[in-house]
């Protein structure tokens, strides 16, 4: 069942992001966060606005805020959110 994007929501998803998806997360970076020079990144936070992430940069901490299209109705939405977000994201970067 989907539920409400919450701070424990949103902590939730960054946890499986980071640690089951962080290629992902890395490629959200490198694409939508306009840090191709990212070495490493994580999300941590989302809303149904946008993810923040912190990147590595250049032997720099940086914070990404990654806007969505629209606005997210749910944690099932965010998902698939996401998931468009990195096919697409692959095809911009063949």
């Amino acid at each position: 069942m989907a539920e409400s994007i919450t701070p424990a929501i949103s902590d939730r998803i960054c946890k499986h992001m980071n640690e089951d998806h962080a290629a992902a997360v890395l490629t959200y970076a490198h694409v939508y966060g306009k840090s191709p020079a990212a070495a490493t990144a994580a999300m941590s936070a989302i809303d149904p606005l946008g993810m923040d992430l912190t990147a590595q940069v250049d032997g720099n901490t940086v914070s990404l805020r990654i806007p969505f299209d629209r606005e997210l109705t749910d944690s099932e939405d965010a998902h698939q959110v996401l998931i468009s977000m990195i096919k697409s994201a692959r095809k911009l970067a063949t």
